[in-house]
């Protein structure tokens, strides 16, 4: 039973890519450089960030990742540097400036608009329904609950 527990929770972690030989003895250092690999998206891969695949740009981009902080770059300086290489695709979270703040707010503004657009055509129901109903007179009434006492 132990067995099997501890081969669930070594199927349940995530999988890394990362080489033994990669792998930095500063555990500082590595520990930023897998921080900031899980914020790359790999270049070649569709959903993967550089940590988890194993495609051959995305060891040169760990690589590189740790070249730069052993060199003495902060976290920001590393991904700028590769984002600069290859462009903003890389990050998972585009950052929030100039026209990618139209994508951050295009999805909360639409959803606005819509629930806006559905409170007036209820509102305008409502009020078809009011002016259509129809007003029985006196007889009318009397005769109704007439008809529903029998």
């Amino acid at each position: 039973m132990l067995k099997r527990l501890a081969l669930l929770l070594l199927l349940a972690t995530p999988a890394h890519a990362v080489q033994p030989d990669e792998v930095l003895s500063d555990p500082g250092l590595e520990a930023r450089a897998r921080q900031i690999s899980q914020v790359l998206r790999c270049p070649v891969c569709q959903g993967e960030n550089i940590d988890e695949s194993n495609a051959e740009v995305s060891r040169d981009l760990r690589l590189a990742v740790r070249e730069r902080l052993v060199a003495g770059d902060s976290d920001a300086q590393v991904i700028d540097y590769v984002k600069s290489r290859f462009g903003e695709y890389v990050l998972f979270e585009p950052e929030r400036t100039g026209a990618n703040l139209i994508l951050y707010w295009i999805g909360p503004a639409v959803l606005v608009v819509a629930l806006g657009g559905v409170f007036l055509w209820l509102r305008g129901r409502r009020r078809e329904d009011e002016a259509g109903a129809t007003v029985l007179s006196a007889e009318e009434e009397a005769r109704l609950k007439e008809l529903l006492k029998e």
